[in-house]
């Protein structure tokens, strides 16, 4: 499957409609998490940082985001992060921080700001079926590319020194944006999941391997009842097929979430390697 393929199975999205629904970037977790797991939750100051929420401009307007990045220098080499289910919420916005802590440009757009604001909705059924599902996997490529853009112009970023991460829903994200920039130098997903979301994303990271354009670093737990074993496995045998320096990581008796430091579902051991390993492989291609 060469890249004009995999365009053509990308939904069309339509920008024509200009009433994005822009509340800003949250302050706080979102109240589909809540009770807050606050005993382990890891916060990230801003000191010696520029961190604050901001505005992509994209095809149809502007969306809310979070960027952080170091408080002196520039041409910081550039990751977007991916937000999870939740959107952009406290949670996303310290991965941004710890990104800034270890020199990067750091910038989460708020993907789903077309659909409504994930933080507010307390029903995770709900939170799917109202804005997750709208969301199409061609209006997610096409604000990451704005995003990139923004980036580059605000003269503080190096986006040739391109790196992208994810979780859970950001994390198919990854493998999907993978196949598409080929400006990307890699790639981390964490936890995302393996199959296609809904009509409007209908791409099956397991069906785009042969298109991935930069290496990505899978993170899977292997104790998630939501990304079943066979389907990660059978995502490694595609890769080493395919002859791509992918990988993917596996830890044990570990589930879903396992970063989210704020849910009952972290672990601190595999989330500090996942974190390590992530570094490292942003750094071995170019990312750093």
């Amino acid at each position: 499957m060469d890249g004009d393929h995999l365009k053509s199975l990308l939904p069309k999205v339509d920008f024509s409609r200009r009433d994005l629904v822009i509340t800003g970037i949250t302050t706080g977790f979102a109240l589909a998490v809540q009770p807050v797991q606050a005993h382990t939750v890891i916060t990230t100051d801003t000191k010696s940082l520029e961190a604050s929420p901001v505005e992509i401009p994209v095809a149809d307007g502007k969306i809310p985001a979070y960027r952080a990045m170091p408080a002196k220098g520039s041409h910081f080499a550039t990751v977007l992060v991916i937000h999870e289910a939740f959107g952009v919420h406290e949670h996303i916005q310290d991965l941004c921080r710890r990104f800034a802590k270890a020199g990067y440009f750091a910038v989460a757009p708020a993907l789903f700001a077309r659909q409504g604001d994930p933080a507010k909705v307390a029903d995770p059924a709900n939170l799917m079926k109202e804005i997750i599902s709208k969301v199409s996997d061609a209006q997610v490529a096409s604000d990451l590319d704005a995003t990139v853009d923004w980036a580059k112009s605000s003269g503080k970023a190096n986006t040739a020194k391109l790196g992208v991460t994810g979780f859970c829903w950001g994390g198919r994200e990854v493998w999907l944006y993978a196949a598409h920039n080929p400006r990307l130098k890699a790639g981390v997903a964490w936890y995302g999941p393996l199959k296609p979301f809904s009509d409007v994303a209908p791409t099956d990271p397991l069906e785009i391997v042969k298109d991935l354009k930069a290496p990505v670093l899978g993170l899977y737990g292997g104790a998630d009842p939501g990304i079943p074993a066979p389907k990660v496995e059978e995502m490694k045998a595609k890769l080493k097929v395919a002859k791509k320096p992918s990988e993917i990581v596996i830890y044990p008796d570990t589930p879903h979430g396992f970063n989210a430091d704020y849910r009952a579902s972290y672990r601190e051991k595999a989330a500090k390697d996942g974190w390590n390993r992530m570094l490292a492989w942003f750094k071995k291609y170019g990312v750093a």
